[in-house]
């Protein structure tokens, strides 16, 4: 039998085997700061002495107790857990219960371990997902689409300063990056091209081809690349954590419709952009391949008048249409992709990813597309 009586107001402790093997401590008076202190180490001895199999702590006596002595009585649980024996609170007042729970709360079970699943079932899986992906981006492309003949209809409700705020980060942010990669894109055409049409003394025919290569592809597909990793990412990423802080709900909750309110604008401001930033990419890939053309010994003026005669204003409205489709793809689907984000720390960052490896792959895939189409109708 211990007791712990180290002051008038202090709270006692008196340890009772019982014939079961057990042994039941009763707490009587206040557990606080200034005397759980005493208990705490009373109630150690008696736990060593003892050791029991089985623990009853008998709180009916218990008349106060502040975190400390929650500490206590969650400390001897713990321990008994831990040594696999068992433990019971008994007659511990309403009042008090609250506070040894949001101290340390009941655990959950563990979760039931997961089957493995062999190959096929996980292809299943996956092409069963792609399809609900799929679906989502067929839907939601017809829902930006309906918003954006809205704002055609009702141009004075269209938020155009924030319009003009996107088209400004999308386009104008971005012309440093794009012409630098267009001119580097035109040295690098014109570089590999030398290499083969010197085997034939045709290196004149280096124009014609970065000409051709340029407008019909390069220009809309690698600006479009860029608007997915620069603009696409950034649309995911502000949609996702207006997701995340439940601002989205707010605004549905408000009775305004997020895709007009967070799309519409996004989505002009990158069919407007990319076009033109489509044409900074050209430019500055005809002068990158200009500089290599004239160190073969032509001349500035047959470089421009060979890239003039070989390609055609179909070619030119071809490629600007390229552009035109991509954009409103990679913009849509980073709009979808921070529609979509869950919650959780790593959800804006998930979202993010998704939007650029989602933009990438509809840009190859439209590109395949249109590229059928051209072909067909002798574009």
């Amino acid at each position: 039998m211990a007791h712990a009586q180290p002051r008038e107001s202090a709270a006692t402790l008196r340890a009772e085997a019982e014939a079961d093997g057990s042994l039941r401590l009763r707490i009587a008076g206040r557990l606080d700061a200034r005397t759980t202190g005493a208990a705490w180490r009373a109630a150690e001895r008696a736990l060593e002495q003892a050791r029991p199999r089985r623990l009853v702590l008998d709180a009916s006596g218990l008349d106060y107790c502040d975190g400390s002595g929650v500490a206590l009585l969650s400390t001897l649980r713990r321990r008994q857990e831990a040594a696999g024996a068992g433990f019971e609170l008994v007659a511990l007042s309403p009042e008090l219960a609250p506070l040894l729970e949001l101290l340390d709360p009941p655990r959950e079970p563990p979760p039931a371990r997961e089957e493995e699943i062999g190959l096929v079932e996980r292809v299943g899986r996956g092409a069963a997902e792609l399809a609900q992906q799929g679906v989502a981006l067929v839907a939601f492309v017809g829902e930006a689409a309906a918003a954006l003949a809205w704002a055609v209809s009702h141009p004075r409700r269209v938020r155009w300063h924030d319009a003009l705020f996107v088209a400004q980060r999308v386009g104008a942010e971005a012309v440093g990056i794009v012409a630098l990669v267009g001119f580097l894109f035109g040295l690098i055409l014109c570089f590999q091209s030398a290499n083969a049409l010197q085997r034939f003394g045709a290196e004149i025919f280096m124009a014609d081809g970065l000409s051709i290569a340029l407008v019909r592809e390069m220009s809309g597909l690698v600006t479009a690349i860029l608007l997915a990793g620069r603009s696409g990412s950034a649309f995911a990423a502000e949609i996702g954590t207006m997701k995340v802080n439940e601002e989205v709900d707010a605004l549905t909750t408000m009775g305004i419709d997020p895709v007009r309110f967070l799309v519409v604008s996004r989505v002009l401001a990158a069919v407007t952009m990319t076009p033109l930033l489509a044409a900074v990419f050209g430019l500055f890939g005809f002068i990158g391949g200009g500089l290599v053309f004239t160190s073969f010994g032509y001349g500035a003026i047959t470089f421009v008048n060979r890239s003039v005669a070989a390609v055609t204003l179909v070619d030119l409205l071809g490629g600007l249409f390229k552009a035109l489709v991509f954009s409103i793809l990679v913009s849509a689907i980073g709009c979808l992709r921070g529609l979509e984000t869950g919650s959780g720390p790593s959800a804006v960052g998930l979202s993010t990813t998704r939007a650029v490896v989602s933009g990438i792959v509809l840009i190859a895939l439209a590109d395949g597309i249109l590229a059928v189409v051209y072909s067909t109708l002798g574009i």
